[in-house]
């Protein structure tokens, strides 16, 4: 991962670590055809996927992170 992507990862698990449980499993984004949660967003991220990647650059797009 590039220095922006680990940027992006800390925001992330930032924001991530203070968002309420239950609002954990609401779609966030879809990526070819395929809902993202917050929980399958954060798997993603901590396992460092190509997916992630995507996910943070599209989060980062939104203004959500």
């Amino acid at each position: 991962m590039n220095e922006s992507i680990m940027g992006l990862r800390e925001m992330f698990l930032k924001i991530y670590a203070d968002i309420p449980l239950k609002l954990r499993k609401e779609i966030i984004l879809v990526i070819e055809k395929e809902p993202i949660t917050w929980n399958v967003a954060y798997v993603e991220v901590v396992n460092s996927t190509t997916k992630a990647e995507k996910i943070l650059n599209m989060l980062k797009e939104l203004k959500i992170i």
